[in-house]
């Protein structure tokens, strides 16, 4: 009799990578440059340094070293709440009656309940390395906004965090944990900005938006002696952090001999999606193996599935570089979903390609029936999702309903949603809005992209 996969998993603190995988050097297609917004061409090294810290903005380059080493002193870090846990989520995998094993890669364990902690260490070290004495960031819905303040906090940086205001009133008690932690967290799009003035005299009602956050952090960065600018996903240099995820991943299934048949993650920036396919992915870039990808996102947001894959603005304001990438416009509103880290216009430069090169499979789902699955995953695994990782649940679910017998189903548990119970209370009280999205609006915001 064959001995039974435990329900978790745990590496050793000696077992966890001492290095960043860069998913870059093994793509056979690089993703086209970032373009400066001044002068429409390619973005060169010194263009990026008065927003970005030195270090960041060389991996953010580097697309030859496959293995960057990663700093001791962020790996003592790590060791607070890394490794994380693979689970084998036995209790799902029998409700659903299906016929697959199902695993999911828990990065809930930290205060700021994702992720996101993974890059947020390391961007703090480097600034605090070069000398830097304050930073600004955007948040969505909170993770990143929370995971900086935390690693601000270890090294004693100031930080100023722009939160979009529908997530902020969303979400108060993100806005209080960060604010616990020492950070100055301000609605966006705000009157402390010139880019945040131009937003709210355009539309005094507006939400704010991803985009609208990026602008004013980015022009405050810019403007404030010593200050740099720090962002929680798209950039190369995010991924590459993430990927410590999909390395331990793969190191936790080599030992059970279980080697994943698809790998799915939900998407807003691509950030956890980027990081939990890293290796995989470079199994498959190089012959070894032939996993299937699944990006899931909202379908009020679906830059994947409905966007324009071309040259864009990263931020409403159009201060940032240009990234050639699937996107709704750099103008487009979303709609004010819960899941507030998924409302993104774009995707990350490099899950771009290689969605365009049909290495990556998108889906796009209704908040509702993610709930809903969050409900069913809570049920069944006793732990309580955040909006953005239900997205990647429903997924699951609906594959595992059509697997294949001894078919193997991960996913990354992207964060928790402890801090999303206004959200979960809202939903229970009849249900969300779905938010339909007419194609003329998507038509409308995607006029305003340039010709490159």
């Amino acid at each position: 009799m064959s001995k039974k996969i435990p329900y978790r998993t745990y590496l050793s603190e000696e077992q966890m990578p001492k290095y960043w995988y860069n998913l870059r050097a093994d793509m056979k297609e690089q993703h086209d440059p970032y373009v400066n917004p001044g002068t429409m061409k390619p973005i060169q090294y010194e263009d990026l340094l008065p927003v970005f810290c030195e270090e960041l903005v060389k991996q953010e380059m580097n697309t030859t070293e496959r293995y960057i080493a990663i700093p001791e002193e962020v790996r003592e870090f790590y060791k607070t709440y890394r490794p994380s846990p693979l689970i084998r989520a036995y209790n799902l995998e029998k409700e659903l009656k299906t016929p697959a094993k199902i695993y999911y890669k828990f990065e809930g364990n930290n205060t700021s309940g994702s992720h996101k902690l993974n890059s947020a260490v390391a961007q703090v070290y480097y600034a605090k390395m070069q000398g830097i004495t304050s930073l600004t960031t955007e948040t969505g819905a909170g993770q990143w906004g929370t995971a900086l303040s935390m690693a601000a906090a270890y090294f004693n940086m100031p930080l100023t965090v722009f939160m979009v205001k529908v997530s902020a009133e969303q979400k108060p008690y993100r806005k209080a944990i960060m604010e616990t932690f020492g950070a100055k967290v301000i609605p966006s799009p705000s009157d402390t900005t010139d880019s945040g003035k131009a937003i709210l005299k355009a539309d005094p009602k507006t939400g704010g938006s991803l985009g609208c956050a990026i602008s004013e952090a980015v022009e405050q960065a810019v403007k404030t002696p010593n200050c740099r600018y720090v962002l929680g996903s798209v950039l190369d240099q995010v991924l590459l952090h993430q990927a410590i995820m999909g390395s331990e991943a793969k190191i936790a299934m080599e030992l059970l001999d279980e080697y994943p048949d698809v790998v799915i993650g939900c998407i807003g920036g691509g950030s956890n999606f980027g990081g939990i396919i890293s290796e995989y992915m470079a199994d498959k870039l190089n012959g070894r193996k032939c996993p299937r990808f699944i990006a899931v996102e909202p379908a009020s947001c679906p830059s994947l599935t409905r966007g324009k894959y071309a040259y864009d603005f990263c931020d409403t304001g159009k201060i940032t570089p240009l990234a050639k990438m699937y996107t709704l416009g750099s103008g487009f509103k979303p709609s004010p979903i819960h899941a507030g880290g998924l409302r993104y216009h774009g995707d990350a430069p490099i899950v771009c390609n290689l969605a365009a090169e049909g290495l990556i499979e998108a889906r796009a789902y209704y908040q509702n029936e993610c709930f809903e699955a969050a409900r069913l995953f809570l049920s069944t695994e006793g732990f309580l999702p955040a909006p953005e990782t239900s997205h990647a649940i429903k997924a699951v679910i609906d594959l595992a309903k059509e697997a294949a017998p001894g078919s193997v189903i991960t996913f990354l548990y992207s964060g928790h949603g402890l801090l999303d119970l206004a959200s979960y209370e809202a939903y229970l009280k009849g249900g969300l809005t779905n938010f339909e999205l007419p194609q003329e609006d998507i038509d409308t915001a995607l006029k305003d992209c340039p010709e490159i």
